[in-house]
């Protein structure tokens, strides 16, 4: 085994966005937070103030900036550089971005559902199935926030659902097959020791338990 890097990685999900209150597939669309989701995420940041974190990367979605903002102000950590990468942005749900997820739910059955929602290879009408997101997502991973690891620094990321599980296949080595049954909930923030490779050493799991009360 390799021996852990210097550096940990927190990874979090974006909390609640407007359409993610309204059950509606979001994917590529650039939505905000509703108030819930900025406030759970203050929260978040007060779950992880022991960390000295410096270095923080979202995505291009407002969702992730706006999580991450309120995350960094309840750390005290406001001056952390921010980087921002397309390349962790979330799965592009094609044909299905906007619809009702109860009612498509009712249109395919759940078993094609579930299928669309957490197969590796489900392919989406002018959209990107799980592997293609992995594959944008785990060279950035490797390319960009490893080396970042192996300096030394602690990096908070905030992303999406489905790029968080692609990263979380590649650092806990999950097969195509068992990615359908891992989830990045809301409120969560995993951190990892990785080694050099970016691989696991261990996983240490905070949370908020607001949302599903909220719900």
């Amino acid at each position: 085994m390799y021996m852990p890097l210097n550096g940990m990685l927190l990874i979090a999900r974006h909390h609640e966005s407007i359409w993610n209150k309204a059950g509606i597939w979001t994917g590529s669309r650039d939505i905000h937070l509703t108030p819930f989701g900025k406030e759970m995420s203050y929260r978040m940041g007060e779950e992880v103030r022991d960390v000295r974190i410096q270095q923080a990367i979202c995505s291009m979605q407002v969702r992730t900036k706006e999580t991450l903002d309120e995350m960094l102000r309840a750390m005290g950590a406001e001056d952390v550089p921010t980087m921002r990468s397309a390349a962790i942005n979330e799965r592009d749900y094609g044909d299905f971005t906007g619809k009702n997820k109860q009612g498509m739910r009712e249109a395919l059955g759940k078993d094609e559902f579930d299928r669309l929602h957490r197969e590796f290879d489900y392919p989406i009408p002018h959209g990107e199935s799980l592997r293609v997101v992995y594959e944008r997502a785990v060279p950035y991973y490797r390319n960009t926030i490893v080396p970042l690891l192996k300096e030394g620094k602690n990096v908070l990321v905030v992303s999406h659902g489905n790029t968080l599980r692609s990263i979380m296949k590649y650092i806990e080595s999950i097969s195509d097959d068992d990615i359908k049954n891992v989830e990045m909930p809301f409120g969560a923030i995993y951190m990892y020791r990785v080694d050099e490779e970016g691989k696991l050493i261990s996983r240490e799991d905070r949370h908020t338990d607001a949302y599903e009360s909220h719900h």
